[in-house]
């Protein structure tokens, strides 16, 4: 049995660091090159293993090598499985990643491959039904992800959901959503409010609350976070560290958050462990690879 149970893609991540991100047309010579485990769902799970906490993963990969480099590296992680679908039909997921090694910064394209193809049939609900968190982004097609917030609500799980990428979503997402953690950008998508400053993500937050969404953490990068649950607000600066890359620090973040509200601790202490994470995960390279550790956040 699980605690923690993320919904979501694997996809192998193609990471090319050079002095620039290309422009449009522009070819320009890199520096070096990794493939390694992606997909914000990979991630979150990665991040949350490392830290602790027992996760069960569930996704659908193709029957290839980037299938095979999943399985390897989620069984390195100790993650859950049995809850994978091979298809033989479909291809695995890929991302092609440009880092700009002076910033950290990233342009990323996305092709999800096997997940796509994901049904409700094929979810195990009893996996979820055993799990204490659900964890899901917006990477699964809409109705499957729909769905498995929809049983974990009846189950009594503690359901987060990181809006990424952002979609057009029905109220009947957003009144199932016990946390919200878009990022500035996705903030603005659903609000309408470009986030400057703190004052911005207020409003964006109040406005996010207001369509029924019971928690909300807008995640602002290197300026930090911003919560509010309709009485309590909380500002948080981020963690000051030298980014090399900036790939799946959303993703850390959401898996450090919650790994610490598994543990019970005060929403503060889940926002700054949060924090931390996703800080650390910004000084390796790669996105899976770049989850910290518990000794590594401990001597943070």
């Amino acid at each position: 049995m699980s605690d923690i149970t993320v919904l979501g893609i694997f996809v192998a991540d193609i990471s090319f660091s050079g002095d620039k991100i290309p422009s449009t047309g522009e070819t320009i010579l890199g520096d070096s090159y990794n493939i390694g485990p992606g997909g914000k769902g990979c991630n979150q799970a990665i991040a949350i293993s490392r830290l602790g906490g027992k996760v069960n993963f569930i996704s659908k990969l193709g029957n290839d090598n980037y299938g095979n480099l999943a399985i390897n590296n989620l069984k390195k992680d100790n993650i859950d499985i049995s809850n994978i679908i091979i298809s033989n039909k479909h291809k695995t997921g890929v991302a092609g990643i440009h880092v700009d090694r002076n910033t950290g910064k990233n342009a990323i394209t996305v092709v999800r491959g096997a997940p796509e193809s994901l049904t409700i049939k094929e979810i195990n609900i009893n996996i979820i039904k055993n799990s204490k968190i659900f964890l899901t982004q917006l990477e699964i097609p809409l109705d499957v992800t729909l769905y498995c917030l929809k049983k974990a609500k009846v189950e009594g799980l503690i359901n987060i959901l990181n809006p990424a990428p952002a979609c057009k979503l029905s109220n009947d997402f957003f009144k199932i959503i016990d946390y919200f953690t878009p990022n500035e950008t996705e903030a603005e998508f659903y609000t309408g409010i470009k986030i400057n400053n703190k004052n911005d993500a207020r409003d964006s937050a109040k406005k996010l609350f207001d369509m029924g969404i019971k928690n909300v953490i807008i995640t602002l990068g290197e300026k930090g976070l911003f919560y509010f649950n309709g009485i309590d607000e909380i500002f948080m600066e981020a963690n000051r560290v030298k980014a090399v890359d900036t790939t799946g620090a959303g993703d850390a973040f959401n898996g450090g958050f919650s790994f610490a509200l598994l543990k019970g601790k005060k929403i503060k202490d889940c926002l700054e462990l949060a924090n931390k994470v996703a800080g650390l995960s910004t000084t390796k390279l790669g996105a899976g690879d770049s989850m910290p550790n518990l000794k590594e956040l401990n001597n943070l």
